[in-house]
């Protein structure tokens, strides 16, 4: 794989941390920058984007004018941000929040800065800078009853704030696009600064007096949720960090998650592996919902499975690998001419991976069911029935080849999409012995017994002592450590897989996701995550506890993980935070704490 150090400047993805709100997130440099934000939703083009596009995408600044040193942290149980700024002539704190309402999610998106003089003084500058929306717009300052208004496209953007000093500032070209300014703490001193948007409907600005004690109530919103939260085991905070990174992935208005909050951060620094991941998998919504029942949430259990089934329905009979977050169709891919973070593109929204068949999504959609109803619930009659046809097409389906979890060109037998079929003809049987589908077990109990018939005699390889990838391959795919969890095999074979895996893709607990990446791509956090869980679930379990301390402290300064980790030195790679690397940390401590108790993280 290229190095870092072989490609153009940009910030370090693990620099950031993100603020949410349930609709949008900003990502927060360690210089009080925010290089990424959508306006007004997360799937949206970014108005602030320059994590794309150095020059043009668009930023919101705020930091002291002389050198500094920044400590940062989350307010504990939120996913509000304090960061400290220590200069040689003081200390201050900012506290940055998307705000919520008395209600809930704003109608609009609210961003806070409130920055607070703790010692001596420190003069600060700032700068609201709108992008072009990956080109597709041209920004422009404007003025109306009084104040300044910036506009980009349909996107409107207000700022206020108490004691701010606000000016226009001028672009490269000498035209006022932005606003600007600054302003000096003292001990005990309050200046806030405050940033809202919207698109294709009028701003409201907001009075900072209720803006204050917004960032307040936001806090203590945050602070509800996870006293709702239910979880005592092992790497607590971890997985309660993990959580509270998944909440701002749920998209409030739908219940759908995106799979990450950023587009076309590359996986491969040469280029061309750079996709969209603000859309939802059932894949990830299937970890989600078992997650959220094992965390003992209700309302967000219910909205995601109920968002899941009335899209499936809708757009059925063919069941999707990923629908947008308003439960439509993915309609096609989109490039555009922004140079990509470091220089590395393309820069695209749209994902084409909606078109392939992938069989291991009908296990998914089958888990999400089975765990919906083992957590005392019950489907409805027409879930019941759509159900049943999927399992008696997945009997007729699953002898065929596919694209498998990773979204593959090539069409094979995948080993992995396999146990997926058998995980969903499990499923389907349990969910009719417990009167919740209709239909034939008995033929879909036969079908079962015929996968692992199938991947006994094609998936395994002797002379690999591992399964393999592909049917005819000798290649390794660290994706069937999935069926591990599943419980297709919990046994020798599981075990040796895991030995194999390691020696060829392993980079200490780290994990490459499949033979050949090695040369391409990072670690992918999630296959580290499923093979410290894998070796629990073969009964390895001092191995899996110790892979699991190392791999928690491998993400950044605020508990964040990217898609990938550079094992040498740490570098993220691919959009963040990504949703299936937290989900895989949570199931991961959820299996050990189950299977080994609540002490494991003290070994």
């Amino acid at each position: 794989m290229a190095s870092l150090d072989d490609i153009g400047p940009g910030q370090d993805l693990r620099s950031y941390a993100p603020i949410g709100d349930g609709r949008t997130i900003a990502l927060i440099g360690l210089r009080g920058q925010i290089d990424w934000m959508p306006i007004p939703g997360i799937d949206d083009l970014p108005i602030f984007g320059r994590l794309l596009d150095d020059d043009a995408g668009g930023c919101i600044e705020l930091e002291p004018v002389e050198e500094y040193e920044v400590r940062r942290r989350y307010l504990p149980r939120t996913n509000v941000l304090v960061t400290t700024f220590t200069t040689a002539s003081g200390t201050a704190t900012v506290t940055d929040a998307l705000v919520t309402g008395v209600a809930g999610r704003l109608p609009w998106a609210e961003l806070a800065r409130r920055v607070d003089g703790v010692t001596g003084e420190i003069a600060f500058r700032w700068r609201v800078q709108p992008g072009t929306s990956l080109k597709t717009a041209a920004p422009w300052h404007d003025r109306a009853n009084d104040r300044s208004i910036l506009r980009s496209g349909l996107t409107t953007i207000g700022v206020t704030g108490r004691d701010y000093g606000p000016e226009p500032a001028a672009s490269a070209d000498g035209i006022a696009t932005g606003l600007a300014g600054g302003f000096t703490t003292a001990e005990g001193s309050r200046h806030l600064l405050i940033i809202v948007g919207t698109h294709d409907e009028p701003i409201h600005f907001p009075d900072p007096d209720n803006v204050d004690r917004g960032i307040d109530r936001t806090i203590e919103a945050w602070r509800a949720w996870s006293r709702e939260f239910s979880y005592e085991g092992p790497w607590a905070r971890d997985v309660q960090r993990s959580a509270l990174m998944l909440k701002m992935l749920i998209h409030s208005p739908t219940g759908a998650i995106a799979a990450a909050a950023t587009t076309s951060l590359p996986e491969d620094l040469t280029g061309g592996k750079n996709w969209d991941y603000r859309l939802a998998w059932v894949r990830d919504l299937a970890y989600t919902v078992d997650a959220l029942i094992g965390f003992g949430l209700r309302e967000e259990t219910h909205a995601a499975i109920s968002w899941l089934l009335r899209t499936i329905r809708r757009h059925g009979p063919e069941l999707h690998v990923m629908y947008t977050l308003d439960g439509e169709l993915d309609g096609h891919v989109t490039e555009y001419d922004v140079p990509g973070w470091r220089g590395v593109g393309p820069v695209v929204t749209g994902n084409p991976a909606r078109e392939q068949v992938q069989l291991g999504v009908y296990g998914d959609l089958f888990a999400i069911c089975r765990a919906y109803v083992e957590a005392g619930n019950a489907l409805d009659v027409e879930t019941g029935r759509m159900l049943s046809m999927y399992a008696d097409k997945v009997c007729d389906a699953w002898r065929n080849p596919d694209s498998g979890m990773w979204e593959l060109p090539e069409v094979r037998h995948y080993v992995s999409s396999k146990m997926g079929c058998w995980q969903a003809l499990n499923d389907a049987v349990r969910l009719a012995e417990l009167g919740q589908i209709p239909g034939s077990s008995e033929r879909w109990a036969a079908e079962a017994f015929l996968v692992r018939e199938w991947v006994d005699e094609h998936g395994w390889s002797e002379s690999r002592g591992a399964y393999v990838m592909a049917q005819g391959s000798r290649d390794l795919d660290a994706s069937v450590l999935l069926h591990s969890l599943s419980g297709f095999d919990r046994g020798e074979r599981m075990s040796r897989t895991i030995d194999a895996l390691t020696g060829e893709l392993g980079e200490g607990p780290h994990l490459f996701r499949y033979t050949g990446m090695r040369d391409e791509e990072a670690t992918f956090v999630a296959c580290s995550f499923w093979r410290a869980a894998a070796l629990v679930c073969v009964g390895r379990h001092d191995e899996g506890i110790a892979a699991m301390n190392e791999l928690v402290a491998s993400g950044n300064d605020v508990g964040m993980f990217a898609e990938m980790i550079d094992p040498d030195g740490g570098a993220f790679l691919g959009n963040l935070p990504q949703a299936l690397s937290h989900l895989a940390l949570i199931r991961a401590a959820l299996t050990i704490r189950d299977l080994v108790g609540d002490d494991a993280d003290a070994r």
